[in-house]
Formats: C-alpha cells, sequence, structure tokens
C-alpha cells in the first residue's frame, strides 16, 4: 500500500512556529512518507521474486517499521497541533487526566518533564487500550519503546528538527509553544471512552 502525503499547510499560521521551521519539518515528513513508501515497493520486489529469505529482505522489513512508525508520529504530531481554543474543561480526556493524574495541571507537568527528558525522541500521551490508563512515555526510537496495546493520544516531537531553528536549545520554551497550539478536539477524539 503506497501512503500519500497529508497537507499541514494550515499549520503555517501557527503562533510561536516560523514558516521556514514548518516549511524545514514538513519537507522531512514527505520524505519519510517517501521513503516509507519506496522500501515497500522494494519488499514486494524481493518477495514476488522469492527473496524473502535474504538478508536484504530482513533489513528492509526491520527498515519498514522504524519508516513507518517515524512518518505516523509525525502525522500525529501534525494533527494535534493548530488548535485556537482552550482545553474542555469538562471533556472525557480532561476526566481521565484527572483520575489518572490527580488533575490536569499534575498532567501537564508530568508530560513537560517527559518532554524534557534528554536526548532526541518522542513524548507521547497514551493510552492502555486494556484498563484505558493513561501514561506519558518517552520513545527513544521511532518503532520501539511504545507497548503493544497503547494508542497515542498526544504526540510531541523531540527532536531537534521540530524547534532548534526556532528555539535553539531552549527546549522549554518550545513545550510552551507546544501547549498553546494543542488541538484539544482531535486529542480528544483520539481517547477511547
Amino acid at each position: 500500500m503506497s501512503y500519500q502525503v497529508q497537507d499541514f499547510d494550515h499549520l503555517l499560521r501557527m503562533q510561536g512556529f516560523s514558516e521556514t521551521l514548518l516549511h524545514h519539518h514538513f519537507a522531512l515528513y514527505h520524505e519519510l512518507v517517501e521513503n516509507r513508501n519506496r522500501i515497500a515497493a522494494n519488499l514486494e520486489g524481493l518477495a514476488a521474486q522469492g527473496q524473502e529469505d535474504t538478508p536484504e529482505y530482513g533489513s528492509l522489513k526491520r527498515r519498514l517499521s522504524w519508516q513507518s512508525n517515524d512518518m505516523r508520529l509525525h502525522e500525529l504530531y501534525f494533527e494535534n497541533l493548530g488548535g485556537q481554543s482552550e482545553r474542555n474543561h469538562r471533556s472525557c480526556l480532561i476526566e481521565k487526566l484527572t483520575e489518572n493524574f490527580g488533575s490536569y495541571k499534575a498532567w501537564e507537568e508530568d508530560f513537560k518533564t517527559t518532554a524534557s527528558i534528554p536526548g532526541v525522541g518522542w513524548a507521547v500521551l497514551c493510552q492502555d487500550h486494556s484498563s484505558g490508563k493513561l501514561n506519558n512515555l518517552w520513545l527513544d526510537e521511532h518503532q520501539a519503546e511504545i507497548p503493544a496495546d497503547y494508542k497515542p493520544l498526544l504526540v510531541l516531537d523531540a527532536w531537534e528538527h521540530s524547534y532548534m531553528m526556532d528555539y535553539g536549545f531552549k527546549r522549554p520554551e518550545y513545550l510552551e509553544t507546544f501547549f498553546k497550539n494543542i488541538d484539544w478536539d482531535v486529542v480528544d477524539r483520539r481517547l477511547i471512552v
């Protein structure tokens, strides 16, 4: 299956993110989609030749996981940005955050602490399908560390390309800008009730 690049140009009007940074970030995302499609096509070609037992096939299979998750995490990140409204204090999400963390503020502090872990990666608010519990996770790698039964609700890109051009080494300022631009309606819709 070939994936299409999604259009996130509506985010160019977001406060706190320069158009230059967003254009570079979108270009990276476009490359991820193209690479994912190219790897999938190469795998199909090798399979058609009966080459599924070759090291090249195995290497491409591993790379497909990396590329697919990198692509999808970027899509989830862009999708949960661009919000213009305040969060709904009575939403199911806020109730669930309060239930799991004690309060919205406690959750936000934990998420920001998670997103401030040194290194590059992703901060992700996830929901455990089995228990319904919400957790903030740090992902070093695109294809690893997301528990199999967890659904991403809110995704923050903490790789340097997502903020360095505008914020340099000031990740806390980037986090504040991120929170000002969350589309809470999108995050609410991702919650399994």
